[in-house]
């Protein structure tokens, strides 16, 4: 009886060991279903047909547990049939009872004939107790047809070619830059060319002579006595209205030379080289109490000041105007 009991043991488990891949595959098939139609068997070479492949699966028949589905990877090529494009996964038409992934294939074939589109395979797992199976579409035949050639007729000459009717809407681009480039072009002309050119503004006459303007200024430095308070300050505003007078008068650089190159250039000018060593002696004072930081007495201020009117004073004959020669006629 052992050996009976043992045998049926053996039996029973062997039993149990081939049926569940089945009872499995039926479990999975029970709430997992794949379709792949095509829109059409039928097409010529280079067309294109597209197949839909569905995956769907009923969330109910689950109780809980959670799966995985994995879409079949196929090739760019097989069996005559090239892919042409893949779209990405979609879940359209899910609710609460069932989620669908759809995936739409376009394939299109160069070679005449029937050709199959062998199953494609889908894998899923569930997650909650790590069994997995395989689900297959059915297997999908396209035929493919050469394009029908009557035979009977003989072959056409290539046709000439054929003008094209002009058309403007497809020139207006080049329209509208013609049309800008024909506005900048006259306004160029127009307001631009013929426009009276500017003449520059004559430079303002001097509302003064020299030589006014100078005795103007050095009154005014008398009556205000800057050395009172700053003897540099003092000494560069008289030397600054020698030079411009100078400058105004004789037409020398007297502003831009230091105090040894003006002494200098005003040798050719006789009747200011007469004035020589009084502009001499301002200069040196002036430079002292300017660079040297000395202080001269206020009587040296005052003699600087007297020596500069008498400078002017002296060669105003040169600053006034010429008598007009009218006048002298009639003074005679």
């Amino acid at each position: 009886m052992r050996l009976k009991e043992k045998i049926f043991v053996f039996a029973l488990l062997g039993c149990l060991w081939t049926t569940s891949p089945l009872m499995a595959q039926e479990q999975y098939q029970d709430y997992f279903q794949v379709k792949a139609i095509p829109d059409t068997t039928q097409i010529r070479i280079g067309e294109a047909v597209k197949i839909s492949v569905t995956a769907k699966v009923m969330i109910y028949a689950l109780k809980g547990a959670q799966i995985k589905v994995v879409f079949p990877n196929l090739p760019d090529s097989l069996n005559h049939l090239e892919i042409v494009e893949r779209t990405p996964l979609d879940t359209i038409g899910s609710d609460a009872n069932q989620k669908v992934w759809k995936q739409t294939i376009t394939l299109t074939s160069f070679d005449s004939g029937r050709w199959e589109l062998p199953p494609m395979k889908f894998e899923v797992f569930s997650v909650t107790d790590g069994s997995y199976d395989s689900v297959f579409t059915d297997p999908i035949f396209i035929d493919v047809n050469t394009v029908a050639v009557d035979t009977t007729k003989a072959f056409k000459p290539i046709k000439p070619l054929r003008s094209v009717a002009w058309n403007i809407l497809d020139y207006w681009p080049y329209l509208l830059a013609a049309l800008v480039l024909a506005v900048l072009i006259v306004f160029y002309f127009v307001f631009w060319r013929k426009r009276k050119p500017q003449t520059p503004p004559a430079p303002p006459k001097p509302s003064k002579p020299p030589y006014q303007l100078a005795m103007e200024q050095l009154e005014q430095l008398g009556k205000d006595k800057p050395w009172n308070t700053d003897v540099k300050s003092y000494y560069t505003q008289l030397t600054d209205i020698l030079r411009q007078y100078f400058e105004q008068q004789f037409h020398i650089a007297a502003l831009e030379q230091t105090s040894a190159e003006l002494l200098q250039n005003i040798k050719p000018v006789t009747i200011l080289n007469q004035q020589r060593d009084k502009l001499q002696a301002i200069l040196v004072v002036a430079d002292l109490a300017k660079f040297a930081k000395m202080q001269p007495s206020p009587q040296e201020h005052e003699d600087c000041l007297q020596k500069a009117i008498a400078i002017v004073e002296w060669t105003k004959a040169t600053a006034m105007p010429a008598n007009n020669p009218a006048d002298n006629s009639t003074n005679q």
